[in-house]
């Protein structure tokens, strides 16, 4: 449920705080920001009860965290993060050159404000002695879905829950309203002590290398931490997928968990379960892998999902299912189920609950979301090459049926992927239909034009057979897609999920491909999912 008309930011702000905090003198605040000197201004009185790197957001009693930006430096917005109720303000030397000399609040400097930042913000919002039980997930694909699960089953063994994700940030089942993707530290820590205070026993959470390599979830000590799998993204921010790799490692260091389960069925899970510095669980879907602590076994087809069961070198066996469509999603419902048992939760308590509630059969909102059976048409977030394909293979068409695919790339990220992803399109689907994404600011027409070119590359060389749109906009698109299919077929619109707009050119456009593939599908006479 979410809060009807949570407001502006600033009003957003309140809900990732704990109500009713006792404060913190600013001397104890830069003791653990370790502050290398402060202004003659400095005040010993003075009490902090928030912090934050935004001064838009800025509650009364925070302390401000003025940070460099990419373009101006966080301490050039004082005034405002005064003016909204900042009683002190911890900076770098840079921002310490940029405020007035006349401040009337106190200032303290330190060497790096965004690796103090998570540090403060522990202090203030008390999270190293009060803090829900913690599960982390990361990986390219499958973290959202993963974290689902765990969720689901952690309820199921009657716990009090909490999720922190792409999709929604919630606590005991009620949304928590937010305009931010990934959390800041600053924020991560004050939800947390939210959601302490409101009697969560175990958080799950998404764990980004974006999140890892801007500090964000410093200072957290995971429970468990588990990786998916690892596959060309996120190159406009690392450069290579070895400096990708190497980043995603810092999360299985004893800085940030006490315990980790790997999925070591690609080579970059194999090297991380090698060299994790935690008590590390490997787990595998390869049913011959005897050396993985844990592998999934008599793996069976169950409606559009599989039962399975999972068992340990040592003779110790789990039974489960899910309802969700593809290998990807047993291999994220195995992961769940490994990393809950890892947190020191009994076998047969787990058996237990796997039984009576079906916990990883849990819908997850833009993942494998099945709109229509006939024909099959599902919306996904498969937003790479190596997502695309396991989709694409995850939904069966009927006898003769083809599978159609619409998708495309979006602007203003890693280009190389593109043409990739048209030619893994190509590999895999009969009909492939190229639209628009999210442009952001780059023109639509040649980022589809360089997703299409690796589709004809395929077409001329290896699959002659397969069919190639270029069609704009995506509502059209999906349309497009509808009017060929037949009953038989196997329909899916990947790329953007859950996400309900579109960024054309700075300007969000209303886009919900659920919505869109829904609306076509009964236009053309098909019955959808209620």
């Amino acid at each position: 449920m979410v809060a009807q008309n949570p407001g502006t930011p600033r009003e957003l702000e309140r809900y990732l705080r704990p109500e009713n905090m006792a404060g913190l003198g600013f001397e104890q605040v830069c003791g653990a920001a370790g502050a290398v000197r402060t202004r003659t201004a400095f005040n010993a009185t003075v009490q902090v009860f928030g912090v934050s790197l935004n001064p838009q957001v800025i509650q009364p009693g925070d302390v401000f965290l003025g940070i460099s930006g990419a373009k101006r430096h966080g301490a050039e917005f004082v005034d405002t993060a005064i003016s909204n109720g900042a009683v002190a303000i911890i900076t770098d030397t840079a921002g310490l050159e940029l405020l007035p000399e006349d401040l009337s609040i106190p200032v303290a400097v330190v060497a790096n404000v965004r690796k103090s930042a998570a540090q403060i913000a522990q202090a203030v919002y008390g999270t190293k002695d009060k803090s829900p039980t913690l599960f982390a997930v990361t990986g390219t694909n499958g973290k959202t879905t993963t974290t689902f699960m765990i969720r689901s089953i952690l309820e199921a063994l009657g716990e009090v829950t909490g999720l922190i994700g792409t999709i929604e940030m919630s606590a005991r089942g009620q949304i928590i309203p937010s305009v931010l993707t990934t959390p800041e530290s600053t924020q991560l820590h004050g939800v947390l002590a939210r959601m302490a205070q409101q009697d969560v026993t175990s958080v799950a959470m998404e764990v980004s290398s974006h999140s890892l390599s801007y500090g964000r979830v410093d200072a957290l000590n995971f429970a468990v931490a588990g990786y998916t799998n690892l596959t060309q993204d996120h190159l406009d921010l690392h450069g290579t997928m070895e400096d990708y790799f190497q980043t995603k490692a810092e999360l299985f260091t004893a800085e940030h968990s006490q315990s980790a389960v790997v999925m070591v069925d690609d080579q970059y899970g194999a090297r991380l379960a090698d060299q994790a510095q935690i008590p590390t669980l490997s787990l595998s879907l390869d049913e011959s892998n005897t050396a993985a602590h844990w592998r999934v076994i008599e793996l069976e087809h169950s409606g559009l999902g599989h039962s399975f069961t999972l068992a340990h070198r040592d003779g110790q066996v789990l039974r489960t299912r899910t309802a969700l469509p593809g290998m990807f999603n047993v291999a994220n419902a195995a992961l769940a189920t490994v990393m809950v048992l890892a947190s020191g939760v009994e076998l047969d308590a787990l058996q237990k609950a796997l039984d009576a509630k079906d916990p990883l059969s849990v819908a997850v909102p833009g993942r494998m979301q099945v709109v229509a059976e006939s024909p099959v048409a599902v919306v996904d977030f498969a937003h790479n090459s190596d997502a695309l394909a396991k989709a694409l293979d995850s939904i069966r068409p009927g006898a003769n049926g083809r599978r159609i695919i619409v998708f495309g790339a979006t602007g203003e990220r890693d280009k190389t992927k593109r043409p990739d992803m048209g030619a893994v399109a190509a590999r895999h689907a009969d009909i492939v239909i190229v639209t628009d994404d999210d442009p952001h600011g780059e023109a639509p027409e040649p980022i589809r034009e360089q997703v299409a070119a690796g589709a004809q590359e395929v077409i001329r060389n290896e699959r002659g057979e397969t069919v190639l749109y270029n069609i704009a906009p995506r509502a059209k698109a999906v349309e497009f897609a509808v009017s060929l299919a037949k009953s038989n077929d196997a329909i899916l619109v990947a790329g953007r999920g859950h996400e309900v707009s579109q960024d054309v050119a700075g300007i969000d456009v209303e886009l919900d491909d659920r919505v869109e593939l829904a609306n076509a599908l009964n236009l053309h006479g098909f019955v959808t999912k209620s």
